[in-house]
């Protein structure tokens, strides 16, 4: 399953491409509208099959060198294809997060509800909608990231097509909702990820990207199994790598409750 990354989310990606020669499209090779574009990037970065699995392992690395690791499972099932959708994302390393829950019930048209289950205080924690472009779990990812950025908070603007990439620019419709002026994404032309987000702050200022360095194909689906996040003003960056990813596991419904964040259901996070 793809994460996460958005246009943004958002929690997806490939960097199996040489650097790319611009091309302008002729009219016999119209490419599709921005939204267009946009909608069906959305769709293979987050809903690939109805739901899916995967493990992953979190390597931070801040801007003196120094290495922190993180590994966990992540569960998706989709209420509606390009629509809502809900995760559950179980801790299984280092200690410190060992047991740690997140759960998201992603919103398309509203604000996520977002929980976060810490064992070490046996608390249950309410993520407000304003904290969703801060640091996941010390990582480099934004909780956006993980679950996604609604297609519908930005406005979209195909900025030139190059023999692989549509490039395609976000200005968020709210300017004072989020931390960055706009984003550009390089979007894939054969199977529509998107391969590079790059972040402009408000002074115009690129601070930050994500890009793919490894996809796959997994049960006929594009898959992006190893990506980067980098802070490009502060230094430092995290690479997250997937593996054992599989789709259509007909998850229920009853897996992404509140109860689960006390007791995940063990038979869907079992060894993979």
């Amino acid at each position: 399953m793809n994460f996460p990354i958005t246009p943004t989310t958002t929690f997806a990606l490939a960097l199996t491409f040489a650097l790319p020669t611009f091309a302008l499209s002729t009219p016999a090779q119209a490419a599709p509208s921005a939204q267009e574009i946009i909608g069906k990037a959305n769709i293979a970065a987050y809903y690939q099959g109805n739901d899916g699995r995967a493990k992953v392992r979190m390597k931070i690395v801040d801007a003196q060198g120094r290495k922190r690791l993180r590994q966990f499972t992540i569960l998706r099932r989709d209420i509606k294809d390009g629509g809502d959708q809900s995760f559950l994302v179980l801790f299984s390393r280092p200690a410190d997060v060992k047991r740690t829950v997140f759960l998201v019930q992603k919103k398309v048209r509203g604000d996520d509800d977002r929980w976060m289950y810490l064992p070490a205080l046996d608390l249950v924690k309410r993520i407000a909608s304003s904290d969703k472009r801060t640091s996941f779990v010390g990582s480099h990812f934004f909780y956006e990231d993980i679950s996604g950025r609604s297609v519908h908070e930005d406005n979209h603007q195909l900025q030139k097509t190059t023999d692989t990439h549509y490039v395609i620019r976000s200005t968020p419709k709210k300017a004072g909702s989020v931390e960055f002026k706009y984003s550009t994404a390089w979007v894939d032309k054969k199977n529509y990820l998107p391969t590079k987000i790059e972040y402009v702050d408000k002074s115009g200022k690129l601070y930050r990207r994500i890009e793919a360095l490894r996809v796959k194909t997994v049960q006929g689906h594009a898959t992006v199994t190893k990506m980067k996040a980098s802070d490009l003003k502060n230094g430092g960056h995290t690479i997250t790598m997937m593996k054992g990813v599989k789709y259509d596991l007909s998850v229920p419904s009853t897996v992404f409750a509140e109860r689960s964040l006390r007791n995940p259901p063990r038979q869907w996070f079992k060894k993979l």
